[in-house]
């Protein structure tokens, strides 16, 4: 199922990027700062709360493995003007229909490359990376090959010290396939962070759950002030709790990796 780049009927000026039924990315060119879906939200607020809030003359890496209608680089360019960032699209098709519609500013500091995810992280060199934000989906589905022990080994070792690691992934109670996904994410972080709605944590539907993770303290307490004052409220689980949650699952591997579940039609993403 392509990707196309459509306008949005309710918001003149913004646009979607559509996959059959499912809307994936949503984008204000004259507006970066404005973020419409929730869990967008949750991402930008852990980079704000980590390597954005930086002093301004230290230079800060950010890649992304998925691009959709670029986002999160648009906000990140916008709130941080200078940061150097790196986004791996293997969808060339949908690459060029962004630029094309909503091209991005001069000098914005964002790269585009148009391969997939994990080629992309792994021509990268060590100690590079200040915050690797993934948000990369197949139609409706996270790739297996980004959701592996192998594939966060490789996250680990390109993050330089201090570095972040934030993930868009998707799924439904009880949480079989994200739990293996996170267990493998806390067998290279020391510190870990979980949130979903409230109706997803209670089993109630299928939505977006986003892992922040860091070799160092996350601000917990900051993020989930933040993300309870939203107008659907995440809940975040931190320390005990989300070795809880994991409990015994093991992590993905290359060869038993898995995509994620499928949702059910009209589901919306961001």
């Amino acid at each position: 199922m392509p990707a196309y780049v459509e306008p949005d009927p309710f918001h003149p000026g913004a646009f979607r990027v559509v996959a059959g039924d499912t809307a994936q990315s949503w984008v204000d060119p004259a507006d970066p700062l404005r973020i419409e879906f929730e869990y967008v939200q949750r991402v930008v607020e852990a980079l704000d709360a980590t390597v954005l809030a930086r002093p301004s003359d230290e230079r800060v890496r950010v890649v992304h493995l998925g691009g959709g209608g670029l986002t999160i680089p648009r906000y990140v360019a916008a709130r941080r003007p200078g940061t150097a960032q790196v986004v791996c699209e293997p969808d060339a098709d949908l690459v060029e229909q962004v630029r094309r519609v909503m091209p991005l500013p001069a000098r914005s500091g964002i790269k585009v490359r148009t391969v997939a995810g994990r080629e992309g992280l792994e021509a990268m060199p060590p100690d590079h990376i200040d915050a690797l934000v993934l948000d990369a989906f197949d139609g409706p589905r996270v790739p297996a090959s980004l959701a592996t022990g192998e594939f966060l080994a490789e996250v680990a070792a390109r993050r330089r010290r201090g570095g972040v690691f934030i993930a868009n992934i998707t799924d439904r109670a009880p949480f079989t396939w994200s739990r293996r996904f996170a267990a493998a994410v806390r067998d290279v972080h020391r510190s870990m962070l979980v949130s979903a709605e409230t109706a997803v944590w209670k089993g109630r539907r299928f939505g977006n759950l986003v892992v922040v993770a860091a070799d160092g303290p996350l601000p917990a307490t900051e993020l989930s002030r933040q993300a309870a004052r939203a107008a659907f409220p995440y809940r975040y689980l931190a320390g005990r709790d989300v070795v809880d949650w994991i409990g015994a699952a093991t992590p993905f591997t290359d060869e038993d990796q898995q995509s994620s579940p499928v949702p059910k039609r009209g589901t919306w993403f961001s």
